[in-house]
């Protein structure tokens, strides 16, 4: 006697999937880009406004005058300093973090994030009283003739510090996604540490390492706060161009400030329009 099928089982049809009410989801959108206009947009554009309301040539004049000029030149020293020195420091610290375990491994992750908690100003202040004249070293440098407050060194050391999480951070975060298989089948296979470095990690963390860059960057040449305690505010020899940018609106030269502070709307605009790009980059080689 044949025994009976059993009746085919019906397919199970996906579940769909809960949506918010459409009045919520189009309020809330409207909300974002309302608050995006009104503090990110719109003080951007106001910014250009100001800077041309007296015409181009008055505009060109603030960007020629030779006190900008020094403070360009003053804010791109002190970033190509800090830059690669945080460039080195950050994959070092990432290759130790990620492929190495070891004691005082979380003091130095939580060491690397000491710039997002302390105040820029509190560190500014702190290198007053290790290296102003009546700081710890104050008298030794005053002997041998060094200065590091109210100069360079000091611009070149606020900004290193304030600066100093962005490229480690990134790099920590993007190494421990990717693991350490490819770099232990390499020693495996006989390879040295920097080939290991050059062919293999490198390659993997490229565009992670250039977001680190933009983001260190870009904060570089827009510090403000360490930077304005270290400096002395000396004109044409310690101010850069946010420094710069303070002095011209204090003096009422309104369209000189805007047409200075456009300098770094600017700069502040390519960066985001690179870390998206890198962004995108650095998922697509996730994939």
């Amino acid at each position: 006697m044949p025994i009976p099928s059993a009746p085919p089982a019906k397919a199970l049809s996906p579940r769909p999937q809960p949506q918010d009410p459409a009045l919520a989801r189009w309020g809330l959108t409207a909300l974002a880009l309302a608050a995006l206009g009104l503090f990110i947009v719109l003080p951007l554009v106001a910014v250009f406004v100001e800077a041309f309301a007296k015409g181009a040539s008055v505009y060109l004049a603030a960007i020629r005058e030779p006190d900008t000029i020094s403070a360009i030149e003053l804010s791109l020293l002190a970033a190509a300093i800090a830059v690669p020195l945080n460039l080195v420091f950050g994959l070092a610290a990432a290759w130790a973090v990620t492929k190495f375990q070891f004691k005082g491994r979380n003091v130095l992750i939580s060491l690397i994030d000491i710039p997002f908690a302390v105040s820029p100003v509190v560190a500014g202040l702190v290198y007053v009283l290790v290296f102003g004249a009546q700081g710890w070293f104050g008298n030794w440098l005053s002997a041998h003739d060094i200065r590091i407050i109210f100069a360079v060194p000091g611009i070149v050391l606020a900004t290193v510090f304030v600066t100093f999480p962005f490229v480690a951070r990134e790099l920590i975060a993007l190494m421990e996604s990717q693991g350490t298989e490819e770099e232990e089948a390499a020693l495996v296979l006989g390879a040295t540490a920097w080939q290991m470095f050059y062919k293999i990690t490198l390659p993997n963390i490229k565009w992670g390492l250039l977001y680190g860059v933009v983001l260190c960057t870009a904060r570089a040449l827009g510090e403000f706060g360490a930077v304005s305690v270290v400096s002395g505010h000396i004109r044409g020899e310690t101010n850069t161009l946010p420094l710069h940018v303070e002095i011209l609106y204090n003096e009422y030269n309104y369209a000189g400030a805007f047409a200075v502070a456009s300098l770094l709307s600017v700069v502040a605009v390519i960066a985001l329009g690179l870390k998206k790009f890198l962004e995108w980059k650095t998922g697509q080689e996730s994939k």
